[in-house]
């Protein structure tokens, strides 16, 4: 398939896009108009999730030119040669195969002789039938005591979404029987998070994961050691205690410093490996082998979703061109994620990762620097809680930010109270959708203290319960939605130099070889 990697702003429809008229929310979120395009501008997702993009500036017209853009631009035949091996990562010249580690949408892939279908799925089995020793108890600490406690060692991709990922799922999991031990994890080199952690569990009976792709990296391989001299001091042998998530070639691999080492390759970039190992042993850990799967069953239908031309049936791709629309024609540098669920705390950390990591970038495929703006800023916190914090300025200030709420009908843990006569639940649905509705449409006061101009966007991911399956398919709604935006902008959304440059420094800040100003700094902290 013939691939042409243009410019945003060489493509006819971004031209089209721009001179289209305006929409004021304003004005179409009120009265019968509003009510007739909340039930008009929502897309189908996997598991019972919908997506609403009523409260967004857009109208029949502008998404007539954004299937346009989308059509012109090739981005569902970008995505089926993606799949289907291409090297789409120019930077590290390598395949992006993510999705495979949850479903195969295309043609089996084969590299080096190896199917990278069967690899990945090769891998997910041996982590299931590694968790099922564990949970049945024939494989234990030296005393013959059942592992309780999984503690995942890493940063970064290898802990920012496999972290999101629990949480999301620790507490559905405990009320429905399916945790089978509690899960922690160290990232941050400072020692106070190891230290934090490690007093908080009984080290005889945990199990840690040691993540790193490359075996190197230098934080995680820095608390290794940390929790092997906590092993020691207690009397234990440290690898009896730790497994490896790390690739073939890695100094890890197959080390005798570790009860087993499960694989993952140069093919999963961190911040899109919670389908893989990088995620699945933790969480097969945790819940059970079968939960994972269910996860890995809501992402690959989502994944399905984003194969469609059909812009409007499409809600990744649907969702990435309202923001290249906000981004580039609106003008509006950031967005907020909100998600109305507590369980969904650090789901706007992971995204931040994957998104600011991926499209965080000034030049194109080619090297080449662009003109226009690529990545928004991404932040957010849980609703409510954000709406005590920082949403004054998301009403008032004088940028307007574009926001991204997700809410279910249902708690997860099936808990509840009325109080005033109405559940907590209730009062949780009824702040979302007040804030959409505050956001879009604001408020006119003679006093300009308590004016809210409105028109403020916004979109919504409604559904019933946060599930394993609805998880699944938010996060590869996101992990889409970052890839079809990256293709818009014709970016490499897949490699990271912008990480490594402080990595190198801070190495020869350790080995004492600075000058000038580095020096100085170094002096500060006495290194």
């Amino acid at each position: 398939m013939a691939i042409k990697w243009i410019n945003y702003d060489q493509l006819d429809a971004s031209s089209k896009l721009a001179s289209d008229a305006k929409v004021d929310l304003t004005k179409v979120m009120t009265g019968a108009s509003g009510e007739e395009r909340v039930k008009k501008y929502s897309a189908k997702m996997a598991a019972d999730l919908t997506f609403n993009y009523a409260a967004k500036n857009v109208d029949d017209t502008i998404l007539a030119d954004l299937q346009k853009l989308a059509d012109e631009a090739g981005l569902v035949d970008k995505f089926e040669v993606l799949y289907n091996g291409e090297f789409v990562n120019v930077g590290e010249n390598r395949m992006v195969l993510h999705h495979l580690t949850r479903g195969q949408l295309g043609n089996d892939v084969v590299f080096n002789g190896v199917n990278e279908r069967e690899f990945y799925t090769g891998v997910q089995k041996r982590v299931a039938e590694f968790a099922g020793k564990v949970h049945s108890g024939e494989i234990a600490n030296e005393k013959g005591e059942k592992f309780t406690t999984v503690v995942q060692i890493g940063i970064g991709g290898s802990d920012l979404g496999p972290r999101a990922m629990y949480l999301a799922l620790e507490n559905w999991a405990r009320v429905n029987g399916f945790l089978k031990m509690n899960a922690q994890f160290i990232s941050n080199v400072d020692p106070d998070d190891a230290a934090a952690v490690l007093a908080n569990v009984d080290v005889s009976r945990s199990l840690f994961i040691l993540v790193s792709k490359s075996g190197t990296t230098l934080e995680t391989l820095t608390n290794e050691s940390f929790v092997k001299d906590a092993l020691k001091k207690a009397g234990l042998d440290p690898s009896k205690h730790m497994i490896a998530v790390t690739s073939q070639t890695s100094p890890l691999a197959g080390s005798s410093d570790y009860l087993d080492s499960f694989f993952m390759d140069d093919f999963v970039g961190g911040r899109y490996s919670s389908c893989s190992a990088v995620g699945g042993a933790v969480l097969s850990l945790a819940f059970g082998p079968e939960i994972f799967d269910r996860f890995l069953e809501g992402a690959a239908a989502e994944d399905k979703l984003s194969k469609s031309r059909n812009v409007l049936d499409n809600p990744a791709l649907l969702d990435a061109l309202i923001g290249v629309y906000e981004r580039n024609v609106l003008g509006y540098g950031s967005t907020a994620v909100l998600p109305y669920s507590q369980a969904l705390s650090r789901f706007p950390a992971h995204l931040q990762q994957m998104d600011m990591e991926s499209n965080g970038k000034s030049v194109n495929r080619f090297g080449e620097e662009v003109s226009y703006p690529t990545g928004p800023v991404i932040f957010g916190e849980p609703g409510t809680n954000g709406q005590h914090s920082f949403y004054q300025l998301l009403h008032q200030g004088t940028d307007i930010i574009p926001l991204q709420f997700i809410g279910f009908k249902e708690s997860q843990q099936g808990v509840d109270v009325e109080i005033q006569g109405s559940t907590s639940q209730h009062k949780l649905s009824a702040n979302v959708a007040a804030q959409i509705m505050a956001f879009a449409c604001g408020k006119d006061d003679e006093n300009k203290n308590k004016k809210f101009a409105g028109n403020r966007p916004s979109s919504i991911i409604i559904g019933e319960k946060l599930t394993p399956e609805a998880l699944g398919a938010l996060l590869a709604h996101f992990e889409n939605k970052v890839m079809f935006q990256g293709f818009v902008w014709n970016l490499n959304s897949f490699d990271q130099e912008g990480v490594q440059l402080g990595k190198v420094l801070a190495k020869k800040v350790l080995a004492h070889e600075t000058d000038g100003a580095l020096k100085a700094y170094a002096d500060i902290f006495g290194i």
